[in-house]
């Protein structure tokens, strides 16, 4: 109705107030995607299209409702993918809930993917991750999606590191996760898990809570619960931020020392393979022993990876040097992921000259 003369005109109403967390994600996702998070919309003729794996945990889906606001905008699709591990009763309830939220805030594609665990001596935790990575690579690949974005935070980072010391599995395990590894992104890596409960209550999101995030059965939620606060207590505040810096410092080196060993790796190894499938992989003896330590190590750890096996324990790569010094047993020495590693034993009568003899060789069985 239009208003009549006289009348006084209603001010404008003020725009909402952008919470200052929401705000701060936003720029942690826009900085890592190359994006602006303010000017006018942008409308990109063919935009890219990003996948955010979502579990509808606090952390997952308020980094969704985040790359949402980045989608609204034109310059970039944004879609999700929610793994059912099946690992509960009432999984495929809530990732049916989860996909629900997505599209109502404007995702497209959702898809849902149900895994069916396969543990290979890694545990539950393991199988599940290995299962939750299987998905989304083949949901990237089939949707054609540039980068799949995950909502691992400076806490998750920082447990990581703590899992990997009790591990004693080395430089990349104490490196805990990186922010870019091939397609995938982690731009909460900065954050607390507190500020991804703050998005959502400032999103009016309703995220499901895992109940396995409380269950102590799980070494991690033992970390988590237990020996973190634990340290805080001793040590101070800060320790997460701490424990992140520190694998931020470590992930350098170890980057460093990855692509030395992967040259070295490619330049020793000798592969077999069964019916088109890689089978085993035999490394040269004298070789190995001339690589200094940290290059070692990692060159057998990179053979029983390609193996389809599992990054060895700091103790299990002992062992398997070991095998270097010729003395005593020749192996098997079993590494996790049902991959095997042994030297070729003089008793075998191979030929000094022969392509077996001197050779560490690392199987997998079926």
């Amino acid at each position: 109705m239009a208003a009549t003369l006289g009348a006084v005109p209603r001010p404008p109403r003020p725009r909402g107030r952008l919470d200052p967390t929401v705000g701060k994600a936003r720029a942690m996702v826009g900085g890592l995607l190359g994006l602006k998070t303010t000017g006018k919309k942008l409308q990109v003729e063919e935009p890219p299209l990003i996948l955010v794996g979502c579990s509808g945990g606090p952390d997952s889906l308020a980094l969704a409702a985040v790359c949402a606001f980045f989608a609204h905008r034109g310059e970039v699709r944004v879609g999700a993918v929610v793994v059912d591990h099946q690992m509960q009763a009432g999984s495929a309830a809530v990732a049916q809930r989860t996909a629900a939220q997505l599209e109502t805030m404007g995702l497209d594609p959702v898809v849902v993917r149900v895994v069916h665990l396969k543990d290979d001596g890694a545990g539950p935790e393991g199988a599940a991750r290995a299962a939750r990575f299987a998905a989304l690579d083949a949901a990237a690949q089939e949707l054609g999606a540039k980068h799949v974005l995950l909502g691992h935070t400076m806490d998750d980072q920082a447990e990581s590191v703590l899992l990997g010391l009790a591990r004693g599995s080395g430089t990349r395990s104490l490196a805990g996760m990186r922010e870019r590894r091939g397609i995938y992104l982690r731009p909460f890596l900065g954050l607390r898990r507190d500020e991804t409960l703050a998005i959502c209550a400032a999103l009016d999101l309703d995220p499901w809570h895992d109940p396995a995030n409380q269950d102590p059965a799980y070494l991690r939620v033992r970390v988590r619960h237990n020996v973190i606060p634990q340290l805080a207590a001793g040590l101070g505040p800060g320790v997460a931020e701490s424990l992140a810096r520190s694998a931020t410092i470590l992930g350098h080196d170890a980057d460093l020392l990855d692509d030395l060993a992967a040259a070295k790796y490619h330049q020793l190894a000798q592969v077999s393979a069964e019916n088109g499938t890689l089978d085993s992989i035999c490394l040269p003896e004298e070789e190995l022993r001339q690589l200094p330590p940290a290059l070692r190590t990692r060159v057998l750890a990179l053979a029983a990876v390609e193996l389809g096996g599992v990054q060895p324990s700091l103790e299990r790569l002992a062992a398997v040097q070991t095998l270097l010094l010729r003395k005593g047993s020749a192996g098997p020495v079993q590494l996790a992921g049902k991959v095997s590693a042994w030297r070729i034993s003089r008793a075998q009568g191979v030929p000094q000259e022969g392509r077996g003899y001197g050779k560490l060789v690392l199987k997998r069985s079926s």
